[in-house]
């Protein structure tokens, strides 16, 4: 059996928390056994080690995400990099791929897709477990995963089950699929449920060599290199439009414990174990009202119950919990550059964006480094950087050499200068950023862990 772990998107449905840079699944707002807080990749991350199936598992996350993951997962977690942002059927596609060339999986392996969203307890690992040996047994190209409808839901699909002669879905695996519904209306997914139908989880079990077929069927290459190179072919859509649909033989198993996809703001909020997150207070007559604040001004909430207020510097939300639609559609005209972003070394924000009187642009961010971290070494060829260390210490490395920064330190980085910064205390500085096109794909990167850096310059 062999786990793919989906974990990229576009980071919209949890503006301004998510963003472009940091998706929904990044956000560390949920309780961890410690105490502290965790996002749903980390829990779910932790789940798999616990349940002793992160050892079959791989993360699949596009390539603007991989620091995140590795910050989140650990360095060593094992990944699948898709080289941009298309759904989940070419994330599926690549993954196989990757499975079949890369790693060296026979066709006849279980591969089960699983997205990183998913909300369950730790009895659900006994129904992955239980896949390979179920999928098997059905004879089917296909196994789905459902769960019994809490509401009529417009934002799940829906599966409706064939049903045997005495005998209901309860308790019964492996039934075949009579229908797959996409995202009904509120009506129409009330006759779904009517019918017997369960919500789509978003896991799927099948054979390698189905999805292998299929990308030959396509004429898609099933070399993993291959086709990251071809990865703009794919067709930019979701693994239930693509394979799900177009699939006769196809079976499900119900899964009754508990579980929620935590895509939208309502969802979340749920499993949020504390009123206020951040500085604000909510007043003691607001009901089912939260905040989750991450700038630094105060928020109050007075009076007003079942909202969600969310701010960071991408912006700040306060709407209903039950808007969830509405959100969605507001947010789909949204196409603003994020704000806040995390990386393997820490986060930076941006402070201020603009045009200068000698017409050259600027944006000014505040970046913090933890301890032991270092950004890699780069260069830019658009772009000049000033720097002022406001806390912490460091070694700077500018064109080849290198020396000791604190704070109050100024650092002048002229285009295509060598560059990188290694915290030796946690760091926080300002970084005003000229030139006369700033765009994130001015860098190249010559090295990235600082060992690697050290040793090709031959510093100690």
């Amino acid at each position: 059996m062999k786990i793919i772990l989906l974990s990229g998107g576009s980071g919209r449905r949890l503006w301004p928390l998510s963003n472009g840079n940091r998706a929904k699944q990044y956000l560390t707002v949920l309780k961890a056994p410690n105490g502290g807080k965790e996002s749903m990749l980390q829990r779910l991350w932790r789940q798999l080690d616990e349940a002793g199936l992160q050892e079959h598992t791989r993360i699949s996350t596009c390539r603007q995400q991989v620091e995140l993951v590795q910050r989140q997962a650990g360095a060593n977690a094992p990944l699948i990099i898709e080289p941009d942002q298309r759904d989940t059927f070419p994330a599926a596609a690549l993954a196989a791929a990757y499975l079949y060339s890369i790693a060296g999986v026979s066709l006849s392996e279980t591969v089960i897709i699983m997205p990183v969203d998913a909300y369950v307890e730790s009895d659900f690992f006994s129904c992955i477990r239980s896949l390979p040996k179920l999928l098997g047994e059905s004879k089917s190209e296909l196994m789905m995963v459902g769960t019994r409808p809490g509401f009529p839901a417009e934002q799940y699909g829906y599966i409706v089950p064939e049903k045997k002669q005495n005998a209901d879905v309860e308790g019964v695996l492996g039934h075949k699929v009579r229908a797959f519904k996409e995202k009904p209306y509120e009506d129409e997914a009330k006759s779904l449920i009517t019918d017997g139908a369960l919500w789509n989880s978003g896991i799927y079990a099948f054979q390698l060599d189905f999805m292998i077929s299929m990308l030959m069927e396509l004429g898609l290459s099933i070399h993993y290199d291959e086709l990251y190179k071809q990865y703009f072919k794919l067709p930019k859509s979701s693994f239930e439009s693509e394979v799900t649909q177009k699939t006769s033989s196809r079976s499900v198993v119900c899964y009754d414990g508990t579980w929620k996809d935590l895509g939208s703001w309502k969802t979340l909020s749920e499993e949020i174990s504390c009123q206020q997150l951040g500085l604000g207070e909510v007043s003691d007559d607001c009901e089912q009202s939260q905040l989750i604040n991450e700038l630094n001004i105060p928020i109050s909430i007075i009076g007003l119950n079942h909202i969600i207020v969310a701010a960071s510097p991408d912006g700040i939300l306060v709407a209903s919990k039950d808007a969830g639609s509405l959100i969605n559609a507001k947010l789909q005209r949204m196409n603003e550059r994020p704000k806040y972003e995390e990386r393997r070394w820490g986060f930076h924000k941006i402070i201020e964006t603009g045009v200068l009187p000698s017409g050259l642009q600027m944006v000014t961010k505040r970046k913090f480094i933890a301890a032991g971290q270092n950004i890699s070494y780069q260069m830019h060829f658009k772009r000049s950087e000033a720097w002022t260390i406001l806390s912490g210490e460091g070694v700077l490395i500018l064109d080849d050499a290198y020396r000791h920064v604190a704070p109050g330190d100024t650092v002048q980085i002229p285009k295509r200068s060598r560059h990188s910064l290694r915290a030796v205390t946690d760091m926080e500085l300002i970084e005003v950023q000229t030139g006369t096109d700033i765009h994130d794909d001015d860098i190249i990167r010559l090295g990235v862990t600082w060992d690697d850096i050290t040793s090709q310059l031959n510093l100690v």
